[in-house]
Order: C-alpha cells, then sequence, then structure tokens
C-alpha cells in the first residue's frame, strides 16, 4: 500500500525525539468525528470487560478487533510516525492503557525494549500515546526521564502487581526521578517516545478516569525475530512496503492464534 505523506512533526520536532527519547504533540490528532468514533468504540469495548477484569489490561486490542486498524492506519497517525521511521511502516502492538478514577494502578519505571528483549533487531519502536481522557499529573499521566534512551536495557527490581500494571521495576540507583517530565495532554493530543526511554506514570487517586491508546510503529526495516515455540505476535503492513522479507498478518481478520496465546497465557511484560 502507498500513500502520499503528509508529514506532521517538523524538523525541530524530529530531532527533539531523538534527542531526547520523546516529542509531544499538543494539536487535535485526528479529526474530531473520527477521534470521536474511537472514544465510542473503546467505551464500548470498556463496557464489555468481563467481571473483575482490569482496565489497564487491555494489551494487544487490534488482534480480535479488526475495526481498530481504522485508527491505528489512520493517515493522521502515519503522519506523525513517517518523520521519525521513514516511510515504510508496520504495526506492531497497541494498548488500552485505561486507569480508573480512585483506583488507577500506577505504571512502574520501564524501558519497553526491556520487554521486549531482542524481539526486534534494531530495537527501535515509536509509540504513538493518543489521549482518549484528559491526562494530568493528577489523575497519573506518562511521565519520562529525557536523554536515558541510549541504553534501553536497565536492571529491575520486583513491585506488587497488585499496585502496579508491570511487576518489575527499573532499580533505583538506575534512574534520576527528579528529571521527570510530566506529559499531560488534553483528549486528541499525544505524546511520541522512543522504546528505550525510561517512562512510567504515578497511580490514579483523582475523581477523573485517565485512557490512553498506545500504538506501537517500526519501520519495515526492523526484523522481527522469532519467539519461543508456540509463540505468536504478528506485524501488520501500515504504510509503505517490507523491506526485510517479513511476514505481515492480515488486518481485515481475527488473528486466532495470537487471540488463543493470549487467554492462555495472558499479559507477560509490556
Amino acid at each position: 500500500m502507498t500513500t502520499i505523506a503528509k508529514p506532521r512533526l517538523s524538523e525541530t520536532e524530529v530531532k527533539h525525539f531523538w534527542d531526547e527519547g520523546y516529542v509531544i504533540y499538543k494539536k487535535p490528532v485526528l479529526p474530531e468525528a473520527k477521534f470521536k468514533g474511537l472514544q465510542e468504540h473503546f467505551e464500548k469495548k470498556l463496557a464489555a470487560l468481563p467481571p473483575g477484569a482490569r482496565p489497564e489490561n487491555m494489551d494487544m486490542p487490534h488482534m480480535s478487533d479488526p475495526k481498530l486498524f481504522e485508527w491505528l492506519f489512520a493517515p493522521e497517525i502515519l503522519d506523525l510516525v513517517e518523520p521519525i521511521l521513514g516511510p515504510d511502516i508496520a504495526l506492531f502492538a497497541s494498548h488500552f492503557l485505561c486507569k480508573p478514577k480512585g483506583d488507577g494502578k500506577r505504571v512502574p519505571w520501564h524501558e519497553d525494549s526491556w520487554y521486549w528483549g531482542k524481539k526486534l533487531q534494531p530495537m527501535q519502536v515509536c509509540t504513538v500515546w493518543l489521549a482518549i481522557d484528559k491526562s494530568t499529573r493528577e489523575n497519573g499521566c506518562m511521565r519520562v526521564i529525557p536523554r536515558t534512551h541510549f541504553n534501553g536495557y536497565s536492571e529491575y527490581d520486583p513491585v506488587d502487581p497488585e499496585k502496579n500494571v508491570f511487576s518489575t521495576e527499573i532499580k533505583p540507583n538506575q534512574r534520576d526521578d527528579s528529571k521527570a517530565v510530566y506529559f499531560e495532554l488534553e483528549p486528541n493530543e499525544a505524546s511520541l517516545h522512543e522504546s528505550k526511554l525510561m517512562h512510567g506514570s504515578d497511580p490514579n487517586t483523582s475523581a477523573f478516569r485517565r485512557c490512553g491508546y498506545t500504538m506501537r510503529y517500526i519501520s519495515t526495516r526492523t526484523k522481527a525475530m522469532p519467539g519461543p515455540e508456540g509463540h505468536v505476535h504478528s506485524i501488520y503492513l501500515a504504510r509503505g512496503q517490507d523491506r526485510c522479507g517479513g511476514t505481515y498478518a492480515d488486518p481485515a481478520k481475527v488473528d486466532q492464534r495470537a487471540v488463543e496465546q493470549q487467554r492462555l497465557h495472558g499479559k507477560k511484560g509490556h
């Protein structure tokens, strides 16, 4: 598939992404009607969660819900990613991370790359974090430690999974929390961050829900390495063409193998 891109990031913003590990897009990402459609679709998915299921764990929803590709492949999203990754783009993952009001879990300090290990070569992922709700320090917005994306594989300690979205966190002596930058966003604004950047968020003890949709993209020049026997992680060609002989799933179909794997094994890592 080929499109004519309309890059939405300036050269200065692209340089900030590579120098600091992130960039914040403080403008509406999607047209109003398209964004409202995503909000409404998310509310239906949230209402359909089984009793007792945590809304922070709505991981890889696109594998069982092809309609999500309406937004994952939206030109407005891909035009944000193309200045970072180039014209040949694949979708690697997505995740609705919804913190309910009052008891939303904390996201411990982590690097995405640490969870993914050697799955991608090179390890270079651009995550678009699209605010579904208003995201503030009060309700647990994302925070990052700038310029920490030059490593990506810190050492981790265990943390309480009842209070945290993940069960591990970067050791305190390997990070400087005082340098944290908080991403406060209005609905339909976004941040972009590099896969090796240290980031996390506080719990949501406020009276307001906080939800974001993370959409993770790689260049088609990135090789997705085989996982353990039986492991399924489908990748989807979003724009341009394949550049490394990759295999891509059909976005029009439910990925039954991946859905079954997730049902049996649940969320592991990031």
